[in-house]
């Protein structure tokens, strides 16, 4: 009697939760991999997710404990835990907690980015080094400490500059200064923050998705933004619409995006940057990560080529080679709905918003009675819709009209309205 093959046991990944939710709940309603999640007591997370996510195993990180102690409690807890996952895998979708996950999971043994690529994929300063090192055409840029510093970075390259923090996302703390003058309607400088100033690079801004395994690029997927996304702070349309499988495109994005990993080293998952095409013509790299993009960028790509992104991604820090097939050919992009702060009076609901031309989803996160207070940020909004075209710019003219017709009424004076 021939003896019965062994049944290979489940992969198993530590996951790190982050605020977005979407990714999570796609890896945990997959039955072919088991899940154990990192939580960092840092990060607020709300009642409803850790209601519905209470079933699976989570190991929650004290921040305030050395790193390396909290990794050796871990490996206490999975040792001691009986019938618990153990995860040979590792997946990190926060950005702003990549240096300590990635380090927290080189010291539990797991696959990792090392300290020097998190620097090329986190720190703006280090990125850019990075690029000169490669040959990759960037703006020019230095680190600064005061505002008189921006001043003589100005005066040697030209205003407009813009001023950001050097990890930072989605624009928070990013400011265009057009001239000396504008810098009196800039706050201090917050000294527990590493800055840096860079040329204003006028032009078209792209985003550059890639599906990475074992160092190579499976595919990759370029997003436009109707305008540059410091430009959404100004109150401009907040968008990223990605294109048709079978439009022309203004780069090689597979070729582009498999420089990028080979020059920092990426060994799997996913890479997210942004570059800008010039008024001239002129290619010009601004940021990259290693994680998912932000807003529903990953979903768009899925919508317009027919595909389950999400799942092709994990299948990649799985140590899989999976091989996307698509089944569609549009245009697909996520609309940002308008926001302002006080308390909401009225806004288009979900339901109207379906029957405008292109609408193929909506999902509001306001509703009357809530009181809004904005950060100031590019993911600011009340919610979006995913909008389908033909092409890009259909889908972009579809979302002027739904700009036209979404209305959002706020009171400013309401007595609890956020100040």
């Amino acid at each position: 009697m021939s003896a019965v093959p062994a049944v290979p046991a489940r992969p198993a990944v530590l996951l790190v939760e982050s605020r977005r939710a979407t990714f999570t709940d796609h890896v945990l309603a997959r039955d072919d991999v088991d899940v154990v999640l990192l939580r960092f007591d840092s990060v607020p997370l709300d009642e409803e997710y850790v209601a519905r996510t209470a079933h699976v195993p989570t190991f929650t990180l004290d921040t305030s404990a050395p790193l390396q102690d909290e990794a050796a409690r871990y490996l206490r807890w999975m040792k001691g835990t009986e019938g618990l996952p153990r995860p040979a895998y590792f997946c990190n979708p926060n950005e702003a907690l990549q240096a300590a996950a990635q380090r927290f999971a080189a010291l539990v043994g797991l696959p990792h980015l090392t300290e020097e690529q998190v620097g090329w994929v986190r720190n703006k300063t280090t990125m850019k080094d990075r690029y000169a090192e490669l040959g990759i055409p960037h703006a020019k840029y230095r680190p600064v400490h005061t505002l008189s510093d921006v001043t003589g970075f100005g005066a040697e390259h030209g205003w407009p500059v813009i001023l950001k923090p050097v990890d930072s996302d989605s624009c928070i703390g990013t400011y265009r200064i057009d001239s000396p003058d504008g810098l009196a309607d800039v706050p201090p400088l917050d000294p527990g923050l590493e800055w840096m100033v860079e040329e204003y690079v006028k032009g078209r801004e792209f985003q550059l998705c890639a599906v990475v395994s074992r160092g190579v690029v499976l595919d990759a997927y370029l997003s436009k933004n109707p305008v540059p996304i410091l430009e959404v702070l100004d109150g401009k349309i907040n968008a990223n619409i990605t294109y048709a499988p079978g439009e022309e495109i203004p780069v090689d994005a597979r070729e582009l995006a498999q420089r990028l990993t080979d020059g920092l080293g990426i060994p799997y998952g996913y890479l997210h940057g942004e570059f800008f095409l010039t008024d001239d013509g002129e290619f010009v790299m601004s940021e990259v990560a290693a994680r998912l993009s932000g807003c529903e960028v990953p979903m768009n790509h899925g919508l317009a080529f027919g595909f389950d992104f999400l799942h092709i991604i994990l299948d990649t820090y799985l140590d899989r080679v999976p091989l996307p097939e698509y089944t569609r050919d549009r245009a697909v992009g996520d609309l940002l709905l308008p926001t302002a702060p006080g308390r909401v009076v009225h806004i288009s609901s979900e339901e109207e918003l379906m029957r405008l031309p292109g609408v193929i989803g909506a999902h509001l996160t306001a509703a009357p009675g809530d009181v809004l207070d904005p950060p100031r940020a590019s993911h600011a909004s009340t919610g979006y819709v995913h909008v389908e075209g033909a092409t890009a710019d259909e889908v972009e003219q579809r979302m002027h009209a739904v700009l036209r017709h979404f209305e959002l009424k706020v009171d400013e004076n309401a007595e609890e309205a956020a100040s």
